[in-house]
């Protein structure tokens, strides 16, 4: 199968610049048999691709340690997932999994545009080719073929990185490869809407789904990036400002920008400009994150970067691209005038306006702040870094004016917004948010950051509920249904509006979680077994733990004594106001294969903090310890927060009920039959 799945990615190559070819030279001359010709190679390279997969996940199975990649990212004792996740584990792999996901995309919006949307196609297949062709020239001729072999065959791999093997590995990187490549069908029909100056919203209309799609993976595959940090990296946070973790939010936030700013071009005819320039910066921050990671221009815990030459070609492909967008743009300028302008500043256009600026001046903080090291080195030949001081210091007031905004946005009206509708829609949020901001203030709480975020949730929620309040009641009213029956029914005739105020009330919920972090406890303390300590949270939650015993084990046996992984694991009692709770397990881990240890924090989690215990320093001689306990209030409202999300993403994207009959003409005029009744 590793034969077969290398013979394949050389097949590949041509394939796809074939189809590249013949898409966009059927485009032009208006040859359908070119263009069908262009649409079945997308299918045939993501066959061949599918079969590269294979082979690597094979080799992988198969300890075929005669492979480069395999030796470095695995060894006998790995477990069985974490060698199918090898695919992904290192610059090689992940390079080949990016490029059969992208594929898979291509093969589906081919599938699902096959007779309709037939003008936009041939660029958009010949785009999506064009992209895989390149990814491909670089799996194969620049020093990062998965296949490359060792000239020799080794008896055993040196192991996967122990920062690595932890199970958030197994879905991380997949879900957010799942949000980067599924936004390059959005790019694709932007640029076949530029080359053939269709430039109406129907392009947008076509690809909402596939950007709220692209959007619901980098959103949830961010969150799932969180909660590894949090569980792995043994320090207590979930957010650092790392710099691919910079990298991946960059696209999420010109996607958030984007998905708001349609809306304005397709109720009002405006932002057309900045809506393709939206969508093509978005893809290439996309393209970024991959240079970032691979690069290794940067630190990062995160990078797996084995040369520089591919940060040399993937920059110059991104500048490439960016250049064949600008003049594409530049030339259709006087095909994107707005229809309309802006009549108010109290009004839901300019609301939408404020929120793009404000998320696309965060990607400019961001950015500037993830390059800054470059940047020094560049022109002063020292490398100066920023922490996360900076970024929080710059983007906490942008990120709390963007909550603030959530709950205007949706609820002003279009073009201007009468004092009636400012007073009907937010008399009530608002005396929310200031009977919160009073009761908060009343208990003695003063951090700042922590107020203003408490109370705009409550404000935003408040919107969210009583739109879901006024709206469901109307329903039941006119059309005589319960309750929840009316609730359904109103969520499913406008999903994509519900499905959005579900998404508000989940960043709010997310918000508050983060907001937990300036009431933080942290106590650190030597024990020895049979002794315990006390820490009271924030919130008055009074926790005892008591150490009981350490001990040592050798998980896995090598066949070199010298190879085998060593743990210490220390056993706790939890106790919370003096009721048991349960038993914690920090470790610390050695692996010498890659001389590397590693930290396994024990977490007891409740529906308002987390305890989180660290193991700092142990004896195994003595069974001494040192404990470094946090207490985190509204940690796991972030993960709430996150499925929330989550949930209305997917009702947004879920399909709109249809009318029978009008689902069958849609169906047959599909096929290319008349409708019934119409002439023949």
């Amino acid at each position: 199968m590793t034969i077969l799945g290398e013979i394949a990615l050389w097949i590949a190559l041509p394939a796809a610049l074939w189809g590249a070819v013949v898409s966009f030279a059927g485009g032009r001359f208006g040859r359908s048999d070119l263009v069908l010709s262009g649409e079945r190679t997308v299918h045939v390279v993501t066959f061949l691709l599918v079969l590269v997969s294979a082979g690597i996940i094979a080799a992988f199975l198969g300890n075929r340690y005669e492979y480069y990649y395999v030796v470095n990212y695995s060894n006998r004792e790995l477990d069985t997932y974490f060698k199918v996740a090898g695919l992904w584990a290192g610059q090689r792999g992940s390079l080949v999994f990016w490029t059969v996901l992208l594929s898979g995309f291509s093969s589906i919006a081919v599938f699902l545009n096959r007779f309709r949307n037939r003008e936009f196609m041939p660029y958009v297949s010949g785009t999506l080719l064009g992209i895989l062709s390149f990814l491909l020239i670089v799996l194969l001729f620049a020093d990062v073929n998965p296949f490359e072999r060792l000239g020799f065959t080794r008896a055993n791999g040196l192991g996967l990185n122990p920062q690595l093997q932890n199970y958030w590995m197994t879905i991380h990187p997949p879900t957010l490869y799942l949000g980067f490549t599924a936004f390059a069908v959005p790019f694709a029909f932007a640029v076949s809407a530029l080359l053939t100056g269709r430039l109406d919203s129907r392009w947008i209309a076509v690809t909402r789904r596939w950007i709220l799609l692209s959007w619901f993976f980098l959103t949830i595959g961010i969150i799932f990036g969180m909660r590894w940090a949090y569980e792995e990296l043994g320090w207590g946070g979930y957010w650092f400002w790392d710099p691919v973790e910079n990298a991946s939010l960059l696209p999420w936030l010109t996607a958030t920008a984007f998905l708001h700013s349609i809306q304005i071009q397709e109720n009002r005819g405006m932002l057309k400009v900045w809506n393709m320039v939206l969508v093509v910066l978005t893809f290439l921050l996309t393209i970024f994150a991959t240079f970032l990671t691979r690069s290794g221009l940067i630190e990062s815990v995160h990078s797996f970067a084995e040369n520089l030459r591919i940060a040399y070609i993937f920059l110059g492909f991104m500048g490439g691209m960016a250049i064949v967008a600008a003049i594409l743009i530049i030339h259709r300028l006087p095909s994107l005038k707005s229809e309309n302008h802006f009549q108010s500043f109290l009004s839901r256009e300019s609301a939408f306006l404020f929120n793009n600026l404000l998320l696309v001046g965060v990607t400019f903080a961001v950015a500037w702040g993830t390059l800054f090291p470059l940047i020094t080195e560049g022109f002063f030949g020292e490398t100066r870094n920023v922490g996360p001081p900076y970024f929080n210091r710059v983007n906490i007031p942008i990120g709390l004016l963007l909550l603030a905004l959530m709950g205007i946005g949706p609820v002003i009206a279009w073009r201007r917004a009468s004092r009636r509708n400012l007073l009907r829609n937010f008399t009530i949020p608002l005396a929310a948010g200031g009977v919160t901001l009073g009761v908060l203030l009343a208990l003695g709480i003063r951090h700042g950051f922590a107020l203003a975020t408490f109370a705009i949730g409550a404000f935003v929620m408040t919107v969210v509920v009583t739109e879901f309040w006024k709206g469901t009641k109307a329903r039941a009213r006119i059309a005589g249904e319960g309750f929840m029956s009316a609730l359904g029914n109103l969520v499913g005739r406008n999903r994509r509006r519900w499905g959005g105020y579900i998404v508000h009330a989940g960043v709010v919920v997310l918000f508050m979680g983060l907001a937990g972090a300036a009431f933080d406890r942290l106590v650190v303390q030597e024990l020895v077994p049979g002794e315990a300590m006390t820490v009271r949270s924030a919130l008055g939650t009074e926790y005892r733990l008591v150490y009981e015993s350490l001990s040592h084990s050798r998980p896995r046996v090598a066949e070199d004594v010298d190879e085998n992984d060593w743990r210490w694991t220390a056993l706790m009692t939890a106790y919370r106001n003096g009721e048991r709770i349960g038993i914690l397990r920090p470790e610390r881990r050695f692996y010498p294969v890659m001389d590397q240890a590693s930290t396994e924090v024990g977490i007891s989690s409740s529906a308002l903090e987390d305890l989180y215990v660290i193991p700092r320093e142990l004896d195994n001689q003595s069974d001494r310890a040192s404990f470094e306990v946090k207490l985190l209030p509204l940690v796991p409202w972030i993960w709430y927060g996150g499925m929330v999300v989550a949930i209305g993403t997917l009702v947004g994207l879920w399909p709109p009920r249809t009318a029978p009959a009008t689902a069958a003409v849609r169906r047959r005029a599909a096929r290319g039959a008349a409708p019934a009744g119409a002439p023949g």
